[in-house]
Formats: structure tokens, sequence, C-alpha cells
């Protein structure tokens, strides 16, 4: 039987009992309703129709006894509903008539004794419809009660039947299906035949026949497929590791062979993190993970030191059928960047060279300049004036630019020494607010600090660099802020760090340009003709040599805001 008629049926039938059982309690409650009702209308107003009547009758001295009499009887003759009470209505009606007419004691008890007639027929009547009353209800009771047990039987035989007979099928369709998800091609799920589900489970052992041939028809392209992608791995210049969501390794290539000192054998099937307490190499690789901004990785391989970049790759994998991916690994990737670096150094070396070789003919370039401004080697015109401020300008200007430049080399090649020192921020802020002091002045900009703050934030660096930095910083700010505009310098301590900030409320910096505010040799649109685009690149090395970061926060049209953290 199909699903759909089994529910048909079940609910159908429940629905059915549900109506008989409610029919039949309407009808009996009808019936119950109507018997009281007669008893009420019928039998309860002649009593009191009758007891009306006595009362009147034993205050008949009273002006309105015969008045009350008279209506109450008037009443009980338009009431007659048992055998026997018209002919006492009668009775009553005569008797009273004579009473009124001839009031005796004799008619008096005459007229008590029909009216004692009255109220026996109804009170004989009230008692047989009481009786009819409490029949109706045991009948009520019986038979509610009788359809009742057969609606709780229907519905418990429902309640265990359908569901078990629906569930049943979908657990063993079920477990075949996760079978099938955990490659067990042969399971095959059988039902009864008719109904839905036994078609379901036809289609399911089809579906499972064919993967079961696409399996074994494709088992030997699987291997080719894998064995393409362990050769592409193996033939691969940079050392690639790849590891399993347990972290064992699962595959390893040569070059990474090489440069760990690891042999294959003894390195496949291993856990990293195992294999790392014995090497140095992977050690440094696995720490370097949570490290993502880390220096390159030297490495003495093929006899020379070579530069590897790390990157870390996640692996995570969507299983067929289910929502969501899941964690399958990782593959840990050396980029070998020697040949980068030696590029770099033989520039770095370069520009160093030429930067520190310029020095000194400009150096000669100025003196003659400020020679001829002299006099001393005769007079000259205002056109000749003109030319030799012309000359210094530039002189100065490109020994600005050969400065920076070998100032970055040597940051760069790390030829450059630090003193690391402990200092205040208030002794690293002074000189550099000093230093720019005209600069600013000749724009009306005010400067907010606070000196005492200052005094209790310490610093952990070298001292001289840090007010390099600090004064690059307010140079930028007050080159960019508006005429009698403000430049707010603070300093903090926030965690095991302290932080100088410098805030400037000029044209800001477009968010698309923020993230390369600090590479080597980059000039914003709006930089000044001068700029050389290698301060901020010089203050970021400068900072990450002394273990601290430098960051920026803009908004176009609000000001820029440039912060150093620096340890403690």
């Amino acid at each position: 039987m199909k699903v759909k008629t089994k529910l048909l049926l079940g609910v159908g039938a429940l629905f059915l009992m549900i109506v008989l059982l409610t029919g039949l309690g309407a009808y009996y409650i009808n019936k119950s309703r109507t018997d009281t009702k007669n008893i009420l209308v019928a039998n309860y107003n002649s009593l009191l129709y009758s007891k009306n009547m006595m009362l009147a009758l034993d205050h008949s001295a009273q002006p309105d006894a015969g008045e009350s009499f008279q209506k109450n009887l008037d009443l009980e003759g338009k009431n007659i509903t048992e055998a026997g009470e018209k002919e006492a209505y009668l009775s009553l009606a005569k008797n009273y008539s004579d009473y009124k007419n001839n009031p005796s004691s004799e008619k008096a008890a005459q007229i008590r004794k029909d009216l004692g007639e009255v109220m026996r027929l109804n009170m004989e009547a009230i008692q047989r419809k009481s009786d009819i009353a409490n029949a109706t209800a045991e009948n009520a009771a019986f038979w509610i009660l009788a359809l009742g047990t057969v609606c709780f039987l229907i519905s418990t035989t429902l309640l265990f039947n359908i569901p078990n007979s629906i569930a049943e099928p979908i657990s063993r369709l079920t477990a075949s299906i996760r079978e099938i998800a955990n490659r067990n091609y042969h399971e095959r799920v059988w039902l009864p035949e008719g109904g839905e589900f036994a078609e379901l489970a036809q289609s399911f052992n089809t579906m499972a026949g064919k993967l079961e041939e696409y399996e074994s028809s494709n088992l030997a392209h699987h291997v080719i497929n894998k064995k393409r992608v362990e050769t592409l791995i193996e033939n691969m210049h940079d050392p690639v590791i790849g590891l399993d969501e347990a972290g064992t390794i699962v595959f390893i290539n040569e070059e990474a062979l090489n440069i760990t000192g690891l042999v294959k054998t003894d390195a496949m099937g291993k856990n990293v993190a195992e294999l790392a307490v014995h090497n140095v190499l992977l050690r440094e690789i696995l720490q370097r993970e949570a490290k993502p901004e880390a220096e390159s990785l030297k490495i003495f391989a093929d006899e020379k030191e070579s530069y590897f970049d790390q990157e870390v790759i996640p692996i995570r994998i969507a299983q067929p059928g289910q929502q969501g991916a899941k964690d399958a690994g990782k593959v840990l990737l050396l980029r070998n960047i020697t040949h980068y670096k030696e590029l770099e150094l033989a520039k770095t070396n370069f520009i160093a060279t030429i930067s520190h070789e310029l020095k000194t003919p400009l150096a000669s370039i100025k003196m003659g300049t400020q020679l001829l401004q002299s006099d001393k080697v005769g007079p000259l015109n205002d056109a000749q004036h003109e030319l030799i401020h012309s000359i210094e300008e530039d002189s100065n200007r490109i020994l600005n630019i050969t400065g920076e430049l070998l100032k970055l080399s040597q940051v760069q090649s790390g030829d450059i020494s630090l003193e690391i020192t402990n200092c205040t921020a208030n002794q690293v802020i002074t000189p550099a607010a000093e230093a720019v002091d005209a600069a600013r002045l000749a724009k009306n900009i005010k400067l907010s600090r606070d000196e005492a703050q200052e005094s209790s934030v310490a610093l952990l660096g070298d001292r001289e660099k840090l007010v390099w930095i600090v004064k690059n910083l307010l140079s930028n700010a007050v080159r960019h802020s508006p005429e009698n505009s403000e430049i707010i310098l603070r300093s903090e301590t926030t965690g095991n760090r302290s932080r100088i900030s410098v805030r400037d409320f000029g044209s800001g910096i477009e968010p698309r340009l923020q993230s390369r505010i600090f590479e080597a040799y980059f000039k914003a649109p709006e930089a000044a003709e001068d700029s050389t685009g290698l301060g901020l690149a010089i203050c970021k090395n400068l900072v990450e040599k002394m273990g601290g970061s430098i960051h920026v926060s803009s908004v176009p049209g609000e000001g820029s805001t440039f912060w150093i953290d620096i340890p403690e």
C-alpha cells in the first residue's frame, strides 16, 4: 500500500470517529437540555402558581389576596401539561368561584384539596422526567465512553503503525546511502513490493550498481592522475611538504628533503611535530605559521645562503552531498627567492655607492654657490643671484634625495646600527617638534601635546632614530595641513607597547592608496614636488628593526593619523 493511501485511510478513519463522537455528544447534550427545560417550564411553574394561590388563600383578609389568587389561577389554566391536571384545575376554579360568592371554611378546605392535587400531579411529573433525564445522561456517558474507547484504540494503532511503516524504510535507505557515501558501492537495499519506498529502493539499487561500475572502470584513471600529481610535486624547484588534518606528512618532494636533511622513507607517514623536535629547520617552519609577516627564511643550501618565503596553503574539501567544506590538511610551500634577494642586494649596494659618490661633488657645488653668494669673488647681478639660488635649491634637493637613498639602503642591507636604550616619549617628541617649529609657525599651525603624559610613557629603542621618525611624521603633517589648523601629538601605553601618534586635519589619503603609502618611491598624487617617496618607507624599516610597527588611518577630507607602536 502506498504511503499516501495509508495516511489517507488512517487520518480519514480518525476524523470520522471524531465527527461521530462530536455528533453523539451534541445529541445527548441537546436531549438533556430539552428534558430539563420541560421540567422547568411545565411543572415548576405550576408548583409556583399553586404555592402563590395557597398563600393568597391563607391571607384572604388582605385586600389584594383575591386578585393574586385569580391571577395565579389564570396562569395555571394556561400551563396544564399533565394527565388529570385539567380536571383538578376545573374543580379548583369552580370551588374558588363558589368561595368568592359564599366564603366558608368548607369551601376553603376544598380549594386546598384541589391545590394539593395539582401540586401532587406536577411533583410526580418532575420525578418521572428527572428519571428520564438521568437515563438519558447514563446512555450518553455509555455511548460517548464506548465511542471514545474505539477512537483511542484506532488512534493508538495509527500512532504506532503509520510512523513505523514510514520511518523504517527511510532508516534503511539512510543507512544504505551512508554506506554509499563511504564508497561501499556493493550496498543494496530491499523493501517489500508496492508503494513509493519500493520504487525508491529500486532506483537506489540501480544508482549503486552504476556507481560500482563507474568506480571499477575509473580506478586506473585515478591512479594515473595521482601519478601525475606526484610527478608534478616531485619536479617542482620549490620545497613542498603536504600534511593531512592530523599533521602527518603525506607527501614531500626532493627539494624539501635536501634543505631539511630528512630521508623520504623516514618522513612519510610521520607527524611533522614529532620530526620537528629533532630538526631545527622544520621547527622554524612550523613556528613561522603563526607569523605570516615574518622575514624571509635564510637557509644554507647548495653550498650558499639561500632565501625562502614561506606560504601555508590550507586544503578544504567539500564532501559530495554535504554542506560546507571540511579541513583536509595543508601544504607548506617554500618559495626560493634567492635570485631576487641577490638582485635586491645588488640594487641596494648600487644605490648606496651612487648616493655616497654623489654627496662629495654636491657638497662642492653647494660650497661654490655659497662662495658666489658671499661676494668674495666679485659682485653678482640680479640674474646671476637668481641662477645661484636655483642651483643651491637643486643641490639641496639632490643632497636630500641621496641622503635618504643612502639611509634606506643601509636599513635594507642591515648595515645600519641601532643603539637600543630606554627613554621616554618626551625625550623623543620634544626635539622632533622643535625641528619642525619653523615650518609649522609659518603656516600658523597649532601643535597640541601633553608633556606630562609624554614623560610617563617609556620606550625601548634607538632614541636618535625615533626622533627622526617622529620628525618625519610631523613634517608630513605640517606639509599636508592647511593654514591656521591643528596637529595633535599623543603618546600612550597600550598593553606592553608604547604608542606615539600624529594626527592632522588635512586632505587625507584615499583608501586605495593607504596600503601603498609605506612603499619605497611611492608618492601620492597630492605629494609635494620635492618629495622623494622614501621617508615613510625608511620610517617603516626603522620601526620594524626596533621590533615595532607603523600604521595609518585616514578619511579623505578629514585628515590622517599616523602612529608607531614600540616595545616598552
